[in-house]
């Protein structure tokens, strides 16, 4: 049984909706949101026509198969095509309140008035009387305007800071009595060491109680530095520009990503577009149902993650992400279950014995098969017990087993062929 958090723990009552009201709440909106691109969005109206699709056919989440994924190359091509906005806006030109840009160029509008990431903020803590420093930048990007608008919804005033300059963020923060910081983990770790070199102690001199980070995934280690070390409490939110901003966000049990309410994700296989089930690995699909000025549909990150359906003790409901593990572009499908790079090499060389690693894909009578080729720190390991030990890790991680190990002598493995190899011949 979850225990309820405290009531001033959410932000709204979306976040608690039982799974029967979430369902009905997402199928409504994704409905709606699918009519009114329909009619106000051309790149929307052709999208649904070339799949052969009605409006009326996108009543349910799972109905979004019916559509191909969109992804940022489309939309750079599709606003190449038709200036400004590609036919994804869906209204009228005088009506666009601001437009933000991302690489590419890319022409993102979005209104005011959406709370757009102040549930993140909220579930980190962010309240009246914290001062925060917002090191996003304000230049094009949405970034540091939409964080600034999040923290003001919680209560908090705001330090305009933007990005670079450390010593004077490291000055801004020790007179204003900064108590939130908003940044990436690393800008924060460079901030810690140079206000170190300055002589300062930041537990002492800087009076920093809590930081939220986005673009960049945190390292378990860091983390651990952040808030053992210096006693600075951390959260982590994922986020796009293309579709809105806020995707997911940890809570204080930072056990994975609650995933927002105002969009529709799905975790789907990046090449079929069909969704996956919990703790499948696929491509985060995101489709805005609270931004009636952008009829962007089925929009594909190209982030792989995995989804826990499992009730959150922190009282909210919605289903957790659990944390970014690569790019689509860097994982292989064996036996339908998607590899990635970064998990394979975390679950392999967690284990000190092991020098360097070679995942080698192939066939074998029709049937994918992995041998993991390991060269070895120390000759005299247990071969027994680490086979055992790489394979039940691989198999946790990766959900899929390793047909077979080869210890193989130091050197067998060339430079620039570490990692996963495949070698499947599709004829």
């Amino acid at each position: 049984m979850a225990v309820r958090a405290r009531p001033d723990e959410f932000f709204d009552d979306l976040e608690t909706m039982s799974a029967a009201a979430r369902e009905k709440h997402l199928d409504a909106g994704l409905a709606a949101q699918v009519r009114h691109a329909y009619r106000h969005a051309p790149a929307a109206k052709g999208l649904l026509d070339r799949a052969g699709v009605g409006p009326g056919d996108i009543r349910r989440v799972k109905d979004l198969e019916k559509l191909p994924i969109t992804r940022k190359t489309d939309l750079l091509e599709m606003q190449k095509a038709a200036l400004p906005y590609g036919g994804v806006a869906a209204i009228p030109g005088e009506a666009v309140e601001r437009v933000f840009i991302s690489p590419g160029p890319i022409y993102e509008i979005q209104p005011s008035g959406i709370k757009w990431f102040a549930k993140s903020f909220w579930a980190a803590g962010f309240r009246k009387g914290d001062v925060v420093i917002n090191t996003f930048t304000y230049h094009m990007s949405p970034a540091g305007i939409l964080f600034h608008e999040a923290i003001r919804d919680c209560g908090g005033t705001v330090v305009v800071a933007g990005t670079g300059n450390t010593d004077l963020q490291i000055q801004i923060m020790k007179d204003l009595g900064v108590t939130g910081f908003v940044g990436t983990p690393s800008f924060l770790m460079t901030v810690i060491n140079r206000a170190g070199e300055m002589g300062l102690d930041v537990r002492q001199d800087l009076t920093l109680k809590r930081a939220w980070f986005t673009g960049e995934m945190l390292p378990p280690s860091l983390r651990k530095t952040f808030e053992g070390d210096y006693g600075i409490d951390t959260y982590q939110a994922y986020a796009v520009t293309e579709p809105g901003g806020a995707i997911a966000y940890e809570c204080r049990r930072k056990s994975g990503m609650h995933l927002m309410d105002e969009y529709v994700t799905e975790i789907a296989d990046p090449e079929t577009g069909k969704q996956l089930g919990p703790g499948e690995v696929g491509e985060i699909v995101v489709t805005p149902i609270h931004n009636r000025t952008w009829g962007l549909l089925r929009f594909g990150t190209g982030d792989l993650s995995s989804y826990n359906p499992e009730l959150c003790p922190c009282g909210r409901t919605a289903w957790r992400i659990t944390g970014i593990v690569g790019r689509a572009g860097d994982a292989v499908k064996v036996r339908g279950m998607f590899v990635v790079a970064r998990q394979a090499e975390q679950a392999i060389m967690g284990f000190s014995q092991v020098a360097r690693y070679q995942l080698v894909v192939g066939r074998r009578q029709h049937r994918d098969e992995m041998t993991l080729r390991v060269e070895l720190k120390d000759a005299g390991a247990d071969i027994a017990k680490l086979s055992d030990g790489l394979n039940k890790k691989f198999q946790d991680t990766c959900r899929i087993k390793i047909d077979r190990i080869e210890f193989v002598a130091a050197g067998s493995i060339p430079e620039g062929k570490q990692g996963i190899v495949d070698e499947r011949k599709w004829e």
